[in-house]
């Protein structure tokens, strides 16, 4: 049973979410503040988060950097702010989704089994395939792992990067439009914008630049391709 954290100073919304969720047959953990939610982390290793970025002290936005920190776990955001920014703000702090309230808590949890259905169908099907490792150039992927390595050294990433840079390994030189990046990276799951793709390209140029590496190249116009590494 996959076990979801679920962080929100309001104890109403925690327990909304988490009668959505147990209903859906996931095992659910609260927290109340990020402090709270850092602690709650580190005892229960949960298989998701569910994140609500404005909370006194300790926001969520600042919970995600800790997370990221030592962790790739889905993360979804929640926000009573409709904003195009904090939406472009959490993807590229390393965020998977994102849930404008007022919602519907169904929706919640489909979203989290989805995510979760997601990881283990392309573990099954890399499995299947016996490519557990992608290797281009210095570049390497084990999907087995959902780890990156450039020369040797790891690459933090998330699910949703994770799954966009191996869609581009699979087919190295090839030229990818964001809908195809899409459909590597959200696999029946939903339909995002393009500002959302190029959040999170950005966000894997910028770990891998980080060690003066751009396996990531761009035509302007067409969409994104993996580079000699």
């Amino acid at each position: 049973m996959p076990t979801i954290l679920v962080v929100d100073d309001d104890p109403h919304i925690r327990d909304v979410i988490c009668f959505a969720l147990k209903k859906d047959g996931f095992a659910t953990v609260e927290a109340e503040d990020g402090e709270q939610a850092l602690k709650r982390f580190q005892e229960t290793r949960p298989d998701l988060v569910v994140l609500d970025i404005v909370m006194p002290e300790l926001d969520g936005t600042e919970v995600c950097k800790a997370l990221r920190r030592t962790s790739a776990v889905p993360i979804i955001f929640l926000s009573s702010r409709d904003d195009e920014v904090d939406r472009i703000l959490g993807l590229e702090l390393g965020g998977d989704d994102y849930v404008t309230k007022p919602f519907s808590p169904r929706e919640l949890a489909a979203r989290a089994r989805a995510i979760l259905r997601r990881g283990k169908n392309e573990g099954r099907e890399t499995a299947t395939a016996d490519s557990s490792r992608l290797e281009h150039g210095r570049l390497r992927l084990d999907a087995d792992r959902y780890a990156a390595f450039w020369q040797g050294q790891e690459v933090a990433l998330t699910l949703t990067e994770f799954s966009i840079l191996r869609t581009l390994m699979r087919h190295p030189g090839k030229v990818f439009n964001r809908d195809q990046l899409m459909d590597g990276g959200y696999q029946d799951y939903r339909v995002v914008s393009d500002r959302t793709i190029d959040s999170h390209v950005r966000r894997v140029r910028a770990k891998f630049k980080a060690l003066g590496a751009e396996p990531i190249e761009t035509l302007h116009g067409i969409g994104y391709r993996l580079g000699p590494c």
